[in-house]
């Protein structure tokens, strides 16, 4: 059971990477737009609970980093308002 919830997590993470993936490609959002880096953020999540779980620490690491970059943007677009 806890597996196949760790499967469940990696797969919607990358559902989801690949919907912000698309939707910047579509040109339907912006860069630092909530959206675009939310998504990011929540699919890295995901990712990293999966990759940790897998003892998969390189794609671990690439994650955190990902998710650590989507805070620093959405973190600049608030210091600058």
């Amino acid at each position: 059971m806890e597996r196949t919830i760790i499967d469940i997590l990696g797969w919607a993470g990358t559902i989801l990477y690949l919907i912000a993936y698309g939707l910047i490609s579509a040109k339907k959002v912006e860069g630092d737009s909530w959206w675009y880096q939310g998504l990011n953020i929540v699919a890295g999540t995901f990712l990293i609970i999966n990759t940790f779980y897998l003892r998969a620490y390189p794609s671990a690491g690439l994650n955190i980093a990902w998710v650590g970059i989507a805070f620093l943007t959405l973190g600049r677009k608030v210091w600058k308002k």
